[in-house]
C-alpha cells in the first residue's frame, strides 16, 4: 500500500519525496500493535485532499513514492541498522526519507543515517516521554531509550515532555527540554527550541505528543500535551528557520473502532511535507 492510495502514484525515480514504512513493535513495553502503524497511516492517507488550504500548495508533486516495509525482527539492533543503512542509501540518492513507524525505536538508526549525511545536524524530539533511559528491559535499544542512543549521534531539543523517571533525570539537558506544562503558560519557548537548533534539524514526532483526546491510539498516551494547531504551527516556524532534512512520525497504535487517530497522522505527515514544499 502506497502513501495517497492511487491519487499519488510516482515511480521511485520520479520521486523527491520517499515514505519509509517501519512495521516495528518488538521493544513496545505497554500496548501492542505499533507494527501496525505504517499500514494504518497508508490506508487513512488515501483519504487526504491533496491540495493543501495553509500553504496553497500541493506538495505530491514533487513525487511521493512508498517503498517496501522495512521488516527485521531477530534484534533491536539489527532493526536499527537496516533501518539506518536503508535511509542513508535515500539520502545518498538525493531524497527526502519519511520513516513511518512503529515505535521509536526505528528513529535511531534514522538518526544515525542523517546524522552521518549532514554536517551541522541537530535532531528535534517531540514526544510527551523523554525517552532517555540508559537501557530498559536489558536493552539499549528499547523504545525508551531512543533519545538517549540518538543524542549519542547529534544534539537534542526536546518538546511537549511531561513524562520521565527519576533515572532520566541526571541525563535530560534542562536547557534543552521544554516541558508541556511550561509552554502551556509560555508559548515563547517554542521559539526559544528553535533557537537551539542547528542549520540542519531532523524531526521524530512520537505521536503520544499530542493530547489523547486528540491522539487516543498510541502504546503510552499521556495527558497534557498540545493541541494539532500548536505543534503545527511550531513544526511551520521550524520549517522556515531551519533547513529540515528529514522526519519520522512513531507509536501510531492504531484502533479497530477508530480511525481518527490514523488519519491525523496520515494528516501530520502531508501538512509538514506541505510546510517543506510550498
Amino acid at each position: 500500500m502506497n502513501f495517497g492510495g492511487n491519487e499519488v502514484v510516482y515511480s521511485y525515480s520520479a520521486s523527491e519525496i520517499i515514505i519509509v514504512p517501519v512495521p516495528y513493535d518488538e521493544t513496545s513495553t505497554w500496548m501492542k500493535g505499533a507494527d501496525k502503524g505504517p499500514d494504518a497511516i497508508m490506508e487513512a492517507s488515501v483519504n487526504l485532499e491533496f491540495y493543501d488550504i495553509e500553504t496553497d500548495s500541493e506538495a505530491h508533486l514533487k513525487g511521493i513514492h512508498t517503498i517496501d516495509p522495512v521488516k527485521e525482527k531477530k534484534s533491536p539492533e539489527d532493526l536499527v541498522n537496516v533501518v539506518y543503512g536503508t535511509v542513508l542509501n535515500l539520502l545518498r540518492e538525493k531524497k527526502f526519507p519519511v520513516v513511518a513507524g512503529g515505535n521509536h525505536t526505528v528513529s535511531i538508526g534514522a538518526a544515525k543515517a542523517f546524522s552521518e549525511h549532514f554536517r551541522n545536524l541537530s535532531v528535534l524530539q517531540l514526544d510527551a516521554h523523554s525517552d532517555l533511559r540508559q537501557e530498559y528491559e536489558g536493552s539499549l535499544y528499547n523504545h525508551a531509550c531512543a533519545m538517549a542512543r540518538i543524542r549519542e549521534f547529534a544534539p537534542i531539543v526536546q518538546v511537549g515532555i511531561r513524562s520521565m523517571s527519576r533515572e532520566e533525570v541526571p541525563f535530560g539537558d534542562r536547557e534543552r527540554v521544554f516541558f508541556a506544562h511550561e509552554l502551556y503558560h509560555n508559548k515563547s519557548g517554542y521559539s526559544e527550541a528553535i533557537d537551539l537548533l542547528t542549520e540542519n534539524v531532523y524531526i521524530t514526532i512520537d505521536l503520544d505528543v499530542f493530547d489523547p483526546s486528540l491522539i487516543p491510539s498510541t502504546g503510552t498516551p499521556e495527558p497534557g500535551g498540545p493541541d494539532y494547531f500548536e505543534i503545527m504551527h511550531f513544526l511551520k516556524d521550524v520549517v522556515q528557520k531551519r533547513n529540515v532534512v528529514g522526519f519520522d512520525v512513531v507509536e501510531l497504535c492504531p484502533s479497530p473502532v477508530n480511525k481518527a487517530s490514523d488519519f491525523v497522522a496520515a494528516k501530520i505527515i502531508y501538512q509538514l511535507l506541505s510546510y517543506k514544499f510550498c
